[in-house]
Formats: structure tokens, sequence, C-alpha cells
């Protein structure tokens, strides 16, 4: 195929991930649009390396936020944020199962990564990173202005929290992101420029944000399975826990394998390569089609069936699914897979209990899913109502 104008090779399947991830044939760096990676992603961020230089930054990402250390120190946050939520649905609010995700993660996520300010600022950052994400697929459209106007905000804030630490205004705790991000050096020593620290600070934090959109497919997934509720909220009344409950991972891990969010990833061919006869010089593009990859039905039984079952004996070792790469493929360590996956899988699996809880309801509007647009979710985010809320009445222009 073409793609901006050059030949591209799009992929998919293990070869494809093998393919894509052989980093003597495939670089990821400049492969991105930068009208894409320079809002999404920031200037100079880990996503724009490749090499040595990858692996060393890289390095601190999975030091931050890769060991089960990390996900324990997270849950706590989940926990104490998703029952804010939950607890507002039952008294009457009306925050879509994205708006409260967003909330929620965000709240979570910078509490964990030792980010100061109030749960009301966190969630103003959170909604700015949230928006980042939303508008970065939309080149010139409003909603793109709109993710400049807060990458703009976002990148001087979180330069002047990491300046605030490096001269002392600001304590950081060891072993969070914003203490690690302050003192990180580069292969020669050096601390990295204020921005760019804050850049990968954002990076830390705003992919768990994103999981929102994972939150809204599972409040439709909820509405279409609801033997899965019933099953994920009798696991929670008997754990008395929000975190950690296994049928609410395996249906979190069906949730980002069916899921169209990240439909592909680009990269560069650095050599000629050849796959199943279709060929692509040096200089073309390689794109690896996630998505396809996720329901590829040479490694998927009935893949189009929604079955959380099939990740019933998984567990940890889901990155051992070479056909399985909602966040990247490849290595952690050596490679471009996304080291905070465990965390964002934790914080889906609260989210989904969340949602399973016979006390609230997900209403049938706006659960449509529009695949033309990147990013794309359900329209309506997920509408979630307690379930002693009447279902109809008063104002029929403000219903629900």
């Amino acid at each position: 195929m073409r793609l901006l104008g050059d030949d591209t090779v799009f992929v998919r399947g293990v070869e494809g991930v093998e393919l894509f991830y052989d980093e003597t044939r495939i670089a990821r760096s400049g492969a991105m649009p930068a009208l894409v990676q320079e809002s999404l992603f920031g200037h100079g961020s880990v996503h724009s390396l490749d090499g040595d230089a990858h692996k060393h930054r890289k390095a601190t990402f999975i030091d931050v936020a890769y060991e089960d250390e990390q996900v324990e120190r997270l849950a706590p946050w989940l926990e104490r944020e998703w029952q804010s939520e939950r607890r507002a649905w039952l008294d009457g609010g009306t925050r879509s199962a994205y708006d409260a995700a967003v909330g929620a993660l965000g709240r979570a996520i910078m509490g964990w990564a030792g980010v100061p300010g109030t749960p009301a600022a966190k969630t103003r950052w959170a909604a700015r990173l949230a928006q980042i994400v939303d508008g970065f697929g939309s080149p010139y459209s409003p909603e793109y202005l709109a993710a400049l106007a807060n990458r703009w905000w976002s990148d001087r804030h979180s330069a002047q929290l990491i300046e605030a630490v490096r001269h002392g205004a600001l304590s950081a705790e060891p072993g969070t992101a914003l203490e690690q991000w302050a003192h990180h050096r580069d292969q020669d020593g050096e601390l990295l420029p204020a921005r760019i620290a804050g850049v990968e600070l954002q990076n830390s934090i705003r992919p768990m944000i994103a999981v929102a959109r994972f939150v809204a497919f599972a409040a439709k997934a909820l509405n279409e399975h609801p033997e899965w509720r019933e099953r994920i909220a009798a696991e929670a009344a008997e754990r008395g826990a929000l975190v950690g409950g296994p049928l609410s991972i395996m249906f979190a891990q069906e949730i980002r394998r069916t899921s169209p969010f990240v439909p592909m990833l680009p990269g560069w061919a650095i050599a000629d390569v050849e796959l199943d006869g279709q060929k692509v010089d040096a200089g073309g593009r390689v794109v690896l089609d996630i998505l396809g990859t996720n329901t590829d039905d040479r490694f998927w039984a009935r893949p189009e069936r929604f079955d959380p079952e099939r990740f019933r004996d998984v567990g940890a070792d889901y990155e051992a699914l070479a056909a399985f790469i909602p966040h990247g493929g490849a290595d952690v360590a050596t490679g471009h897979r996304c080291p905070g996956e465990k965390l964002a899988i934790a914080g889906l699996a609260a989210a989904v209990t969340v949602l399973s809880d016979p006390g609230l309801r997900i209403l049938d509007d706006g659960l449509d899913v529009n695949r033309r647009r990147l990013p794309t979710k359900p329209r309506s985010g997920g509408k979630v109502r307690s379930a002693s809320a009447p279902a109809s009445g008063g104002c029929p222009f403000h219903r629900s």
C-alpha cells in the first residue's frame, strides 16, 4: 500500500511482530508523523529514540513502572479513587464511565507518581492529558489545536515540577516517577533538560489516563454481557476489594484484545525487508496491525467472540503471548513494549469491578463506536447511573 507518499507493508500476526520489532531492519524514530509525535508523546521523548539511547532512557521507565512492587504501590490509590467514583454514581452522579475513569485513574496515577496537588487540581490536569490523547489523531481540527494548547500547558507545568524538585523547593518521595525523572541522567551523565524530563514524567502518567478509553469499551462489553457483571460482582463481594480480582483481570485482558483503541503502529525500514512475498525497500514504511494481530484467527480460537475465559490460565504470563500486543510487542527491556502495561491492567480491572456493581446500571444509549476515528471509543463514553434512579421521566430533553 501507499501511506503518506511512501511504499508501505502492512503486517500482522507473530511474523509481523517479529519483523516490526527487529531493530536491525525496522526503526521507530521518525516513523510517526511529526504532527502526531509532538502532540501525543512530546518533543524529545523516549518514543523518538532507538538503539542504545532508547534502552538507556527506557531503563528508567522500567524502574519507575514495571516491577510488581510498583503495581502493589498503585493498588491503594486505585481502590480509594474508584470507591470515590462509585459513591458519586450511587449518590446520583451522571458522569460517563470514560469521564469517571479520567478522574479516578488520573488522581491515582498522579498520587502514585508523587505529583503534588489537590484532588481537583489533579482531575483538571488529567482532563488535559486525556484531551491530548483524544485530539492527537485529527491534525488541523479544533480538537488538535486544543491538544497542542494542553501539551504546551502540561510541558510547562511538568518542567516546573522537575525544577522544583531539583532546587529543593519540592520534596519527591524516593522511587516515584517525579523523583526518578528529576534526577535521570543521559548516557553522558548529564541531567535531562527540565522540559524533556517533564515530558517523560507525563509519559509515565498519561498512558494510565488513556486507559479511560478502554474503560468506556468495558462499559459497552459489560452492558452486552450481563452474566459477566454478575460473576465479577460476586467475586468483588467475596474478596472485599476492587483491585486484583482474577475475573475482572480476565475481562480487562479481553477488552484490551478486542478494543480498536490503538489499531496500528508505524516504523521505517532501515534495510530491504520482505514478508510473505511483500517487499519494501529501505526507507519505506512498515505498519504493524495491532488490532488485526490481537484478533488473528491463526493464533486465537474464535477471535470474533468476546470471551474472557481465554485468559483464565494466562495470569502474569500474558507477555509470552506473541500475538497479544495491545501495549506493543517484543521485550519490555529491549524492545518498545510499554513498561506500564501492568499498571494499566490493574487500573482497567478495578474499573471493571466498579462497573459490575449491582447498585449501578449501564445505559444502552450511545454505545456505538466510530471505527473511522483515531483514537476511538463508544460515543457516549458509557453512561452509568445508580440502579435506583428512574429509567425515564422528567424533562424529555434531559433524560439519562
